[in-house]
């Protein structure tokens, strides 16, 4: 199979969910942060979701990192990912809230700290 120019395959994303168009879990998003679960993979599993699975050996990916390596969009990889969570063979937990906003002040007094050492 050759790709096209932007480097996707020329396969339509449905066919590597099987047809599916919507996850089973809407809470997946695109920043949840999914790993494997460890148990032995089944026999039969379809290719796009072996190679999720693959991909996820090595550590804990975001569905939007399995995208980008998968060359897939990520609502198909949110949709491979959920199939592979109701079968418990990944996990997947909330993206991880961002943290609360420093203080400008506290940065501006960091960096004049530094600089004062700098110049020590």
């Amino acid at each position: 199979m050759t790709g096209r120019r932007g480097g996707r395959p020329l396969v339509p994303a449905y066919l590597s969910t099987g047809g599916a168009t919507r996850p089973s879990r809407p809470q997946l998003e695109r920043l949840s942060v999914l790993s494997a679960d460890g148990r032995p993979v089944p026999a039969g599993l379809p290719a796009a979701q072996l190679a999720l699975l693959d991909l996820l050996e090595g550590g804990s990916l975001t569905v939007l990192e399995a995208a980008a390596l998968l060359k897939l969009p990520v609502s198909a990889v949110r949709v491979l990912a959920a199939e592979l969570v109701d079968r418990n063979l990944v996990l997947a937990r909330p993206p991880i809230p961002p943290a609360e906003r420093f203080d400008p002040d506290l940065l501006k007094r960091v960096a004049d700290g530094l600089r004062a050492l700098k110049h020590q």
